[in-house]
């Protein structure tokens, strides 16, 4: 069974990348996040939930149903306790509307690129610490 391919003999399976790069956490899930990958999806989210900043690159992700979503929520609010804070990089049109229809985008910023995420990630930690 590979890890790398989205479905196996029926079975929908879930890649989960993690990386560090330029003080961010990046979290790229690459396959569906739904009732059966969700376990997985909020393992992950939460062995790296912090006081960091986090990005979750959503463009992998070609669909997500209300378990991905709810995961995703849960996850953003576990960083936030623990004082991180969160954004989503999100290029599939499909899925922006699904965020944008949810309410999603109103308690977390949803970019179109990593690096219009990072830049909020940013600007938030700036804004917060008083840094110019």
């Amino acid at each position: 069974m590979s890890n790398t391919s989205p479905t196996t003999k029926g079975i929908n399976l879930l890649e989960v990348q993690v990386e560090e790069s330029d003080g961010l956490t990046i979290c790229r899930p690459v396959g569906e996040l739904d009732a059966f990958t969700v376990s997985q999806f909020r393992q992950v989210l939460a062995g790296i939930a912090g006081p960091t900043r986090l990005l979750i690159d959503m463009s992998g992700v070609p669909f997500v149903d209300s378990a991905g979503l709810g995961a995703l929520i849960g996850g953003i609010r576990r960083a936030r306790e623990l004082g991180g804070d969160v954004a989503v990089a999100c290029d599939r049109p499909t899925l922006v509307r699904v965020l944008r229809t949810t309410g999603f985008d109103r308690i977390v910023t949803v970019a179109p690129t990593i690096e219009e995420a990072a830049a909020a990630l940013q600007t938030s930690a700036e804004e917060t610490d008083g840094t110019p």
